[in-house]
């Protein structure tokens, strides 16, 4: 029965739940049945109905009575929170009664958790894919085991130091004893390193000094916590690597251990795997985040009628002035609800903006009268006069462009700031400062006169501009009182006045504030738990801090990262969740342990990082249709560009006037030009003459048609060539530096559209699709007889002999022409001049330090650079003259092949002469050629530029906020990064010592290490903006963050932890320079991505025959089966055919395979000889197993085994099983280790990922970055070419820089492949702070610029601190733009997917799977299948056509037609099929018409018949016949009650299975749509 009307929200009093109980006794006594259901929009969760009205503040958080009937009298009360959620409650249960106090404060607590915990937990409980754990911990178990056999005690080898023959007696005695490896003293460190050195016995591993050998001896690094010894160790540094925390060391140290060639395992593990398991987090978060988004816009959909009757109730019942409040708010309220991103974004704001409304109207009438008497100002006529003075001087366009110049100038003297800073620039600085401080105030004082202060004060800009004006003159006051400078630091504030001029930055500033209220509550959610973890980690760990301290260090002292305290343990769950973990999981090993330990951190790292993406998605989903919000320009913005246009009209106008003498007897001189042509014979001129002088026929059009039909006729007679027997050359009619007609020149010039025709005839080429307006021959005609027209004044007419000597010229120039376009149009030197291009470039990585030790090969590469030189010369000259020179020059990409010529010989002549020598360093441009010459880079160029060029403005928006941060950090660090070192220990000295700055230099040994600043500081607003850089890439954050704690002051002596909280500074960048501008940033990208992405309707990164490489990669990943093969007949044979087909088969293999994984789990390192013995045994099983399966295969399939990729995957396997097995008998487990089978034998793991036989989930999630494949080829070849080039550079500039800090013997510049492991390092950002660190080694203290360098002739080991910072910065910011192309081309492929399968429409893919299932039941091709399959048929499709059993009361409702035999033909039922997934979407008519037509063109023969039935017509045939033979057998035993029992037994079986037939009927009946 249909619910009652609801009433008003009613408190829940006593008197309520006593009336409740009264009830519900008299209902017992009567026993009354009531039939009320709950109303599904009152359910718990749901959010109250705006029927009910707004929520009084009085009764939010308080018990109701529930407005739900069927709730009436069952003893419960509600609760709703702001957000009008409901809860429910139990009036009786709880010992604690609804009106007792501390129940009521536990309800408000809860409701107001709810929340902002309801969304998260709806996302994550929602979404069906986060149940797919074991894909986030299958993979990296797999490459942990791996890892495990390629490194498993590798990290415990060290340089030993081996006695001599000359040691003495007591050393020889000492290496006797078994504990001499263990002895540390005895091990090689380098200087300043904590740790020995560790070393390899590969040639490419590190080497061992002379005097030492490299043992298997001692402990692993880092206190013994890195390490591949043990499964759950290689887990820990497999995360480590995946999540990016100081990868750099564990590159190092498994480099120099096990050799450089295992660089490979960390660019697969850091690189693609941690890639792809973040892609497919940010995918699945993505795709939540799109379904709650669809979600939102289906519900405003659905209460919008509720809402529009709500609506029409309120009207009739309120006042008129809340009837438009009301309507006002409901419909902001709709289009809210269809136009935000989330369903979070919804209420908030609308109801902020209501309340700020009614808190405006709720002042007493007392404020509007004084508002009106003192804030409005109409005095007298007078200052009335001056008002609208004022008001037109505000409002002048260039009063704002004033303004808008003072902000910029004002900022760009606030980033002069510096120190040392001279006292006459810090006068300036301050006068400066009060100028715009005057100019900014007078502005305010014009705008308030011009407005009256009550209309000042009603605009936000207004407002912001007085707070700033207010901030400028109270610092005037206070900045001379000690311990108030900082307050000068607001005065970056300045910066975010350009707003009020810049729409970009408005419509960010409105977005991110819309988001950021409307996702208020995840924001408060995330610093909930960050509060919660610190002090969990307070209570776990605090003590143990204090107790163990001597564990983490030599003095007892607490480390700068502890739990001690609660300041000290939120920094260090705020470091965590920045990804730097590593160094404190260590120090909490030595504390607390490692089984306490790893859940908290684990815990903070996953929950934490899945808080702070969703976050990240919401704002990224914001900010990417942040164009379409729209917002209207104001008058500021329009002021700007006024101005703009009249200068720019001024300037025109001052040049006219200057220019407009020249013009007059140009144009003078063009008219006596044009009247000599025009009486000259115009037989003798050309068609380029003649379309110089349309002007000239234009203004003469008045004249007398004979004139014209004279010049057609002549036209007739001219010299050109008929275009039916000269050639034409495929060149543009800008062909050379002397040709200056444009063809659109012509046309518009064109006085009809005769001519116009006249100039196409010639556009002809058979190889360019670039047009030509003129012939060769007319144009040379032309420019031979222009200079002597022009001389003489007149034109002179041509010899007939001249003539045709001129058009045999231009014929043979022509051929020419035509026969170099052939020549760079041919396929074939396309290829060449690729592969030469792709040798010149190799060369490149041929020329490192020891290049002068190669003679043979550097004489080669000197010719090699001849011979690519002249190459590239001759084909620069016969593009030249087959397109011309404007036609070459306006193609970006010839432009690129120019400049690389001109590289070529710059290089040539540098070799030549040695002044020039340092020209040869450009070399590393000649790279660049490969992207004109492979279509996939350029794809991926063009690609690049459009999504990236229209996000500059947010770039811009962006670089706004650094330099405010960086402004900032100047004020507050600038000298004070200052230190006075111990020249001996190489630390600082202590504050007891050394105070400032006065006594570091008074100390009598300080002379070679003198007051000394860091490395990366804030003394200007440059060195801030690295610094800056280094914070947002988390390298080298800590030591500078450290730097700015320890801070004192400037020439102060820095202390421990003496000004801890400015920390702060670097956590607010984190969080607002650096986390809201990415989402920016990504937003707009992803924005534009999407634009191009519609146009072309395909990934934008693809070329065209790449896309047919996607829809059959997409094909190939869909196709479920193949062909299948025959049974044998043999029995034997058929018996094992069908063991090895069956599905119980494939998972005792699978079951085999995890058994082999586990056997390598319990390995680890230095066990028991008897488990080695035990591993050999179990592996020769396991091969045994799979040779065993393998030959069953081989007898049933025979050759079509070999048809199968798996198959043949899983023939290797076993062949190279057994070789691993035998083989190291023979030449020993040196050459051959024994892991090398379980290597092998792991690798069947893969079958994991075989459709049909593994997991569907891993199907699934691999499918996106499978299709993504083609697109992420070509970025990452773009990404291998800017790593090459940047390479190439590195090894020119920074070879033989001194090594240290981040350049050592594996990450140096010296040899290419070197290079290339430190730019792979920067990719990622790992590292690169310390190899900048050694780069900015260039002063006496710190390198040797007159060493020399063996086998070269440089000299030094200092760096170049410019040039490496430019170096880092650019490759930065390119890799990072790259990177994130990647990531959004897999995601976007994810939410493709998603989106495919949540439609309700059917693809090609659908559709061969359904064919492919038919197969299977259908082989012989009849096109038919038998009525009795056809509910096998259903229950085998794939979604969305699947129908699950029971399904045979839906196939009789589809009522399919039927043939003789009770076969049901293919298209039938597809329809039917297609009919029922499609049911509500409009063009299903369409497709079904579309489907009928396609299957008949592609069956052509089709087997034509007749239908005799339908399915639901032999359903109810069936029906039929089974009442009648009731109801005759019912009669047969009424009147034959004399027959035998036998025939009563037979009768009542038949009566029985009738019944149960008639049964089964009713029930499918019920189910269908009968």
């Amino acid at each position: 029965m249909a619910s009652p009307e609801p009433k008003g929200l009613v408190p829940f009093t006593r008197e309520s739940l006593e009336v409740m109980e009264q009830h519900n006794a008299k209902k017992h006594s009567e026993e009354h049945k009531e039939d009320l259901k709950p109303n599904t929009d009152l359910e718990v969760g749901k959010e109250l109905p705006f029927v009910y009205g707004n929520i009084p503040r009085a009764m939010v958080s308080e018990p109701l009575e529930d407005v739900d009937p069927y709730y009436k009298n069952k003893m419960t009360f509600i609760v709703l929170n702001k957000k009008r959620t409901i809860f429910r409650f139990n009036a009786t249960w709880c010992t604690l009664s609804p009106f007792n106090s501390v129940r009521r404060t536990t309800i408000k607590i809860l409701a107001y958790i709810k929340i902002f915990t309801s969304k998260l937990h709806f996302n994550i409980s929602n979404y069906k894919k986060f149940e797919n754990f074991e894909n986030y911990s299958f993979k990296p178990s797999i490459f942990s085991l791996i890892g495990m056999e390629l490194f498993m005690g590798n990290l415990k080898h060290k340089c030993l130091r081996w006695p001599q023959e000359n040691e003495t007696e007591t050393l020889h005695n000492r290496t006797g004893n078994p504990y001499y490896i263990r002895e540390t003293e005895n091990f090689y460190y380098l200087e300043g390193e904590r740790y020995a050195l560790l070393c390899g016995n590969r040639t490419d591993a590190g080497q061992c000094p002379e005097g030492y050998v490299c043992v298997k001896a001692g402990v692993n690094p880092d206190y013994g916590y890195t390490n591949f010894d043990s499964f759950g160790w290689t887990l820990l540094a497999l995360f480590r690597l995946m999540m990016q925390d100081y990868p750099e060391a564990l590159y190092h140290q498994i480099l120099y251990a096990s050799g450089k060639v295992y660089m490979i395992f960390f660019v697969v593990i850091s690189f693609w795997f941690a890639f792809y398991m973040a892609s497919l987090f940010l995918g699945i978060l993505a795709i939540s985040c799109e379904e709650e988004k669809q979600r939102a816009a289906e519900k405003a959909k659905k209460i919008e009628p509720e809402l529009q009757q709500a609506l029409t109730e309120l009207q009739e019942g309120n006042k008129a002035a809340e009837t438009k409040t009301t309507e006002i708010e409901m419909k902001k309220r709709s289009s809210t609800s269809m136009i935000t991103s989330l369903d979070m974004l919804d209420d908030t704001t609308i109801r902020h903006k209501e309340e700020l409304r009614k808190s405006r109207k709720r002042c007493p009438f007392c404020w509007y009268r004084f508002a009106k008497t003192f804030l409005i100002w109409n005095c007298s006529p007078c200052w009335l006069k001056l008002k609208e003075f004022v008001h037109m001087i505000i409002r002048d366009p260039f009063t704002d462009l004033f303004l808008t110049i003072c902000i910029i100038l004002n900022v760009h003297f606030l980033a002069l700031e510096h120190y040392p800073m001279s006292l006459e620039t810090n006068n300036i600085l301050n006068i400066e400062n009060q100028v715009f401080i005057g100019i900014f105030t007078a502005e305010m004082i014009f705008k308030i006169i011009a407005v009256h202060p009550y209309g000042y004060f009603q605009v936000g800009w207004n407002i912001y501009d007085s707070l700033i004006v207010f901030h400028g003159l109270v610092e005037l006051y206070v900045t001379h009182f000690h311990g108030l400078a900082v307050f000068r630091s607001f005065r970056v504030l300045r910066i975010f006045k350009l707003g009020r001029y810049w729409p970009t930055f408005k419509i960010l500033m409105l977005t991110l504030g819309n988001s950021m209220m409307a996702l208020k509550d995840l924001v408060l959610l995330l610093f909930t738990f960050i509060f919660f973890s610190a002090v969990l980690g307070l209570k776990l760990f605090g003590s143990n801090y204090k107790i163990y301290v001597c564990n983490i260090d030599e003095d007892c002292q607490l480390p700068r990262w502890h739990m001690h305290d609660f300041l000290h343990s939120f920094l260090n769950v705020f470091r965590i969740l920045c990804g730097e973990w590593i160094e404190t999981l260590w120090d909490c090993f030595k504390v607390a342990g490692q089984f306490s330990c790893i859940p908290f951190y684990m815990m903070v790292i996953l929950v934490g990082n899945l808080l702070i993406l969703y976050l990240f998605l919401a704002l990224v989903s914001s900010f990417s249709s942040y164009k379409a919000t729209t917002t209207e320009e104001n008058d500021e913005a329009k002021n700007l560009q006024r101005a703009m246009a009249r200068i720019k009209k001024g300037i025109n106008y001052v040049l006219s006037k200057i220019l407009c003498k020249n013009q007059n007897v140009l144009e003078e001189t063009m008219d006596n030009v044009s009247d000599i042509y025009v009486k000259e014979n115009i037989s003798d001129h050309t068609l380029s003459e003649l379309s110089n002088t349309q002007d000239f026929l234009k203004d003469k059009d008045k004249s007398s048609g004979t004139e014209k039909n004279t010049m057609t006729e002549n036209g007739s007679q001219s010299l050109i060539p008929s275009p039916s027997v000269s050639e034409t050359v495929p060149i543009a009619s800008e062909e050379s530096d002397i040709e200056n007609l444009d063809n659109k020149e012509i046309q518009s010039k064109s006085g009809d559209g005769s001519s116009k025709e006249k100039v196409k005839q010639f556009s002809s080429s058979e190889c360019s699709t670039v047009d030509i307006a003129i012939s060769e021959e007319e144009e040379m005609v032309y420019e031979r007889g222009k200079p002597k027209r022009l001389k003489n004044g007149y034109g002179r007419r041509s010899s007939s002999a001249q003539i045709s000597r001129d058009s045999k010229k231009g014929k043979m120039w022509q051929n020419i022409r035509k026969t170099c376009c052939k020549i760079v149009e041919n396929s074939c030197f396309k290829c060449f001049i690729g592969l030469v291009t792709l040798l010149s470039t190799g060369a490149l990585a041929f020329e490192d330090i020891y290049i002068d030790q190669r003679k043979t090969i550097k004489i080669l590469l000197e010719y090699a650079d001849m011979i690519f030189t002249y190459i590239f010369i001759l084909e620069m000259l016969l593009k030249w003259m087959a397109y011309g020179f404007k036609a070459y020059f306006t193609n970006g990409w010839y432009q690129l092949d120019f400049m690389v010529v001109i590289v070529f010989c710059v290089s040539l002549i540098g070799k030549s002469r040695e002044e020039l020598k340092p020209l040869i360093s450009i070399k590393f441009l000649r790279a660049l050629r490969v992207l004109s010459q492979f279509e996939r880079m350029k794809v991926v160029v063009r690609a690049l530029v459009k999504t990236t060029l229209p996000t500059l403005n947010v770039f811009l928006v962006c670089l706004m906020i650094w330099l405010a941060f960086s402004i900032i950090g100047v004020h507050l660090f600038a000298g004070t990064f200052y230190e006075c070192i111990d020249p001996t220990s190489g630390e600082r000295f202590p504050v007891s010592e050394v105070m400032n700055r006065s006594q570091c230099e008074s100390l009598v040994f300080n002379e070679s290490m003198p007051w000394e600043n860091a490395k990366l500081n804030f003394d200007n607003v440059g060195i801030s903006f690295l610094s800056l850089l280094q914070v947002a890439t988390f390298n080298g954050w800590i030591t500078i963050m450290n730097s700015a704690v320890d801070s004192v002051g400037v020439d102060m002596q820095p202390n421990f932890e003496d000004n801890i909280y400015m920390c702060c500074y670097f956590i607010d960048f984190i969080i607002i320079g650096l986390f809201l501008p990415l989402s920016m940033l990504i937003g707009a990208i992803i924005a534009n991505f999407n634009k191009h992405k519609v146009k072309i309707t395909s990934n934008i990164f693809i070329t065209v025959k790449q896309k047919k490489q996607y829809h059959a990669l997409k094909k190939l990943m869909c196709e479920v089966s193949q062909k299948p093969v025959p049974r044998p007949e043999n029995k034997f044979q058929g018996f094992v055919f069908d063991l090895v087909t069956n599905q119980v088969f494939d998972v005792i293999i699978m079951v085999l395979i995890f058994f082999q994984a586990i056997t390598i789990m319990i390995q680890s390192d230095e066990q028991n000889p008897k488990i080695d013995i035990a591993l050999y045994w179990i592996n020769s099983v396991f091969v045994t197993l799979y040779t065993g399966e393998c030959v069953l295969k081989l007898v049933v399939f025979h050759y079509n085994y070999f048809t199968n990729g798996w198959n043949l995957f899983d023939f290797m396997v076993v062949v190279f099983s057994i070789t691993g097995l035998f083989l190291p008998l023979m030449v020993g487990y040196y050459l051959v280790p024994p892991s090398l089978v379980q290597l092998i034998l792991l690798s069947r793991i893969i079958h994991i990922l075989r459709p049909e036989k593994g997991p569907k989930v891993f199907h699934d999630l691999l499918l996106p970055l499978m299709l993504s494949l083609p697109a992420l080829l070509n970025i990452s070849l773009l990404i291998f070419l800017i790593m090459f080039v940047y390479a190439i550079f590195g090894m020119y500039n920074f070879a033989y820089v001194k090594k240290e800090a981040g350049i050592n013997d594996v990450s140096n510049f010296e040899t290419f492949g070197s290079s290339m492991l430190c730019l792979f390092q920067v990719t990622i950002f790992a590292g690169w702070d310390e190899m900048l660190n050694a780069i900015f080694n260039s002063k006496w203290s710190d390198c040797d610029p007159d060493k020399i360098n063996p086998g070269t002739q440089v000299r030094g080991d200092c760096g170049n601190p410019f040039v490496g910072i430019v170096y880092f910065v650019s490759y930065i910011l390119i890799s990072w733009l790259i990177i994130v192309n990647m990531y959004i081309v897999v995601v976007m492929e994810f939410l493709n997917i998603a989106s495919k399968k949540k439609a309700k429409t059917l693809s090609k893919d659908d559709f061969r799977k359904f064919f492919q299932v038919w197969k299977r039941f259908d082989p012989d091709r009849t096109q038919y299948i038998d009525s009795s399959k056809l509910s096998d048929f259903a229950a085998a499709l794939d979604p969305p056509l699947l129908m699950a059993k029971p399904n045979k009361g839906q196939i009789v409702a589809m009522d399919l037609p039927m043939a003789v035999g009770d076969r049901i033909h293919c298209l039938d039922i597809l329809l039917a099929l297609t009919k029922r997934v499609m049911s509500k979407d409009v063009s299903m008519e369409k497709v079904l018409s579309e489907m009928e037509s396609g299957f008949t063109l592609a069956n052509p023969f089709k087997i034509t018949y007749e239908p005799i039935t339908t399915t639901l017509k032999r359903k109810q045939e069936v029906v039929s016949a089974t009442i009648i033979q009731r109801a005759y057998k019912s009669y047969r035993l009424r009147q034959n009650d004399k027959k035998t029992s036998d025939i009563r037994m037979i009768d009542g079986d038949v009566e029985v299975q009738a019944i149960k037939e008639d049964s089964y009927f009713d029930k499918t009946e019920g189910k269908s749509t009968i």
